[in-house]
């Protein structure tokens, strides 16, 4: 069941990538770049537009451009899928495009915690991975895409000898990750960058260096932390993070666990981060908040928890996409710590 047909193991696959943007966008360039035949979906002008031009990659993997079919939804016999929406657009991706994605792999390059399992409850007959893309990536314009900083793909759970994770890797840096929960726990670590650009229409590096905000973004790291810990979670190793690593700064007092932040804005290089929330906002478009910060604050709720830090910045967060106006420091420290 969900494995790639005999005749195209290894060799010249037919991919589909449902969702053309950012991480879509920079995955469907890399393999078209390897020589597989790429189908994406896309929406309304972007459809026209890169099957008129294809997908343009820039930045850190050089440039390239990627030579893809687009479609509104995946019709066609493909023998690999990725799906790369945004978490909230999943679920009706997946369903929209079923009947292509019966039977062969699907790999959910998601945000958040539950995407896999909700893909796999939709596709039955499918098998159904993981993927959490360490790259940032930004979408410039439909089918157009620059990498600011590389990083790998985790796939899992899988071994690193699995025929999805050996084609994917032939074409960009992948790691199988045999725990996967726990590297979806150690990427919403990572994902705490996210919400304060949002709210503040500040860069990553930005955000890091002011210390009203650094404190924000290093309370919310600790109170997701201290949640997964709650609840069992063993963090994967991940972009410098380690379990034990994360486990001593959720103790330590806030000057100390200031060094993490640092440490994660050092690692993106000087390119400004916007972070992918920033970029919806921006955009006009609906974030991901709810699965990112959001998925915390659930995830206490169901421990008996509370997880007052990043419950006020969903709210935030929501706040700016309805307003379309983004809040200074001094404000957003006194709506968290009021």
């Amino acid at each position: 069941m969900g494995a790639l047909r005999p005749r195209t193991r290894l060799l010249r696959v037919r991919v589909g990538v449902i969702g053309a943007g950012a991480v879509g966008g920079t995955l469907a360039a890399l393999l078209a770049k390897a020589g597989h035949d790429l189908t994406v979906t896309a929406r309304g002008a972007a459809v026209a537009a890169i099957e008129a031009d294809g997908i343009a990659l820039s930045g850190a993997w050089g440039d390239h451009i990627g030579r893809v079919v687009a479609v509104p939804r995946l019709v066609g016999p493909v023998d690999l899928a990725l799906v790369a929406t945004k978490a909230a657009d999943a679920a009706a991706a997946v369903t929209a495009s079923a009947p292509a994605l019966s039977g062969i792999p699907v790999v959910i390059v998601q945000n958040g915690l539950d995407g896999p399992e909700t893909a796999a409850a939709l596709l039955p007959g499918s098998r159904v991975l993981g993927g959490l893309a360490l790259f940032a990536a930004s979408l410039l314009a439909p089918g157009q895409v620059r990498v600011g900083t590389p990083g790998p793909l985790y796939v899992g759970p899988t071994s690193g000898d699995d025929e999805v994770v050996r084609l994917l890797a032939a074409a960009i840096p992948t790691v199988a990750a045999p725990d996967f929960a726990g590297m979806q726990w150690s990427k919403l670590v990572v994902n705490m960058v996210n919400a304060l650009p949002a709210i503040t229409g500040l860069s990553v590096q930005e955000v890091v260096a002011d210390s009203r905000l650094r404190r924000v973004l290093t309370r919310s790291i600790q109170e997701t932390v201290r949640v997964g810990r709650a609840g069992g979670v063993h963090f994967g190793r991940m972009n410098g993070l380690s379990d034990p690593l994360l486990r001593l700064v959720a103790d330590l007092p806030g000057p100390l666990a200031d060094g993490l932040p640092r440490l994660m804005a050092r690692r993106m290089g000087a390119v400004p981060n916007p972070g992918s929330t920033l970029q919806s906002i921006r955009r006009g478009q609906p974030t991901e908040i709810d699965a990112l910060n959001g998925a915390v604050v659930r995830r206490a709720a169901d421990l008996g928890l509370a997880a007052p830090v990043n419950r006020a910045l969903v709210a935030l967060v929501h706040e700016v996409e309805e307003s379309g106006r983004f809040l200074p420091a001094d404000t957003v420290v006194r709506r968290v710590f009021p």
